[in-house]
């Protein structure tokens, strides 16, 4: 008997990327994952960081939000400051991105990639990660267009999938019905030649194995070579 309904253990949720999804930022690109829904927005200014301005380099980060209306209750707004889930996964949506850009190719520009999730049902830091690849992606084509820098910065593709234990069973890209009651949670980024970028994981109820851990890095990757095709068939489009 399956675990899951109308889904595989080893199978992603139905992913798409839509271009250009609102007219006034820079880039922007909406991923759907499932029922989770992500917006992914960049922007791009000669305002540096004080830590940057004595190089010529340039710098990319990332912020993370969650609409109030996001989840099934009220989501506060972060009036002030983000909370310090926000800030963690805005932390590592960031690093993933930077592994995508060799920051001199950008001097004297900052690309901030805003990620703002619109409803969520689980993996919506993998989500944003991976639509803010696209927005970025989509950013910098700009930005060669428009003359602000000579070379294509990109340097590798970037892509972000979960995967964990329910109930004794390997699932891959959780949903949120499936994360709640995961004894095993773990958030994977990878390359485009399939090397590690990020690796966060938890026994939340209980302790796993090492093999248990090569298994969910196998999923990982065999989901996020699919995530890589659907990019390509968007940014083809």
């Amino acid at each position: 008997m399956a675990l899951r309904s109308g889904r595989k253990e080893n199978q992603l949720r139905d992913i798409k990327f839509i271009k250009n999804f609102i007219e006034n930022s820079y880039s922007s690109v909406l991923i759907e994952t499932g029922r989770t829904k992500v917006l992914c927005t960049a922007s791009v200014s000669s305002e540096l960081p004080q830590f940057i301005r004595e190089n010529t380099n340039g710098w990319l980060s990332a912020e993370y939000n969650m609409l109030p209306g996001s989840t099934l209750t009220r989501k506060s707004r972060a009036t002030y400051k983000p909370d310090s889930r926000s800030i963690e996964i805005q932390r590592l949506i960031g690093r993933a991105l930077r592994q995508a850009v060799d920051l001199r190719k950008i001097p004297n520009y900052s690309i901030t990639i805003d990620c703002d999730v619109l409803q969520a049902d689980g993996g919506t830091r993998t989500a944003a990660i991976n639509g803010g690849y696209m927005a970025l992606v989509l950013a910098v084509k700009r930005m060669l267009r428009e003359g602000l820098i000579k070379k294509d910065p990109l340097t590798n593709k970037i892509a972000s999938v979960s995967a964990g234990i329910v109930k004794g069973n390997l699932l891959l890209d959780l949903d949120y019905s499936e994360d709640s009651n995961a004894d095993v949670d773990f958030n994977v980024v990878m390359n485009d030649s399939f090397k590690l970028i990020e690796v966060q994981g938890t026994g939340e109820k209980n302790d796993f194995s090492v093999d248990e851990l090569f298994n969910i890095i196998k999923y990982c990757r065999s989901g996020i070579e699919k995530i890589f095709t659907e990019m390509e068939k968007a940014l083809s489009d």
